[in-house]
């Protein structure tokens, strides 16, 4: 069956059985609210940010956090590439810290090595990024904005390829459709 991933005010994220409703667990960890939550398409892994100012990835089999990136705000978005070989996460806009996209290596996570697998780091200098959804072939990627922007980013140079403000306000979750 499939899962489905809830993130709450209670610091904890919690996996639940889409067909019955039946609650298989929760992952302790974060101290402060979870704001997104992905699995990767083997439903293995599981990335999660927070407003503790950390994206933390989990083996979804055992509840067992493997590895916490630590960040200089809060973690708003979260997501896999669809290879789920890289991640992508967001942090807002406070503490006198920009809103930064970092796009991460998830074979080379080793938090006992203390090894920190950024590919790509780029500071978002317009609207912070609210939600973030991989594009085709791992390539580009989708960003919603707390002023209603939608931006597509190239990752082989790290740069905004094009966007539309449609929305007036932000844009809190985007999916793909067929």
């Amino acid at each position: 069956g499939d899962l489905l991933f809830t993130a709450g005010k209670d610091s904890r994220p919690n996996v639940w059985w889409s067909l019955n409703g039946e609650r298989l667990g929760t992952f302790n960890g974060h101290n402060g609210v979870v704001w997104c939550i992905d699995v990767n398409w083997h439903s293995t892994v599981v990335i999660s940010g927070g407003g503790d100012s950390s994206c933390k990835l989990w083996d979804l089999t055992t509840g067992k956090e493997v590895a916490q990136l630590t960040a200089n705000s809060a973690v708003r978005t979260a997501a896999f590439s669809y290879s789920a070989n890289q991640a992508a996460y967001s942090t807002d806009r406070a503490m006198k810290q920009p809103c930064e996209l970092f796009i991460i290596d998830t074979r080379q996570v080793d938090e006992a090595a203390g090894s920190h697998p950024t590919i790509l780091k780029w500071e978002v200098t317009d609207s912070k990024v609210t939600s973030v959804l991989w594009g085709s072939l791992d390539e580009h990627l989708i960003t919603g904005h707390e002023d209603g922007e939608i931006a597509q980013w190239d990752l082989r140079n790290g740069k905004k390829v094009q966007s539309i403000k449609e929305h007036t306000s932000s844009i809190n979750d985007m999916q793909m459709s067929h």
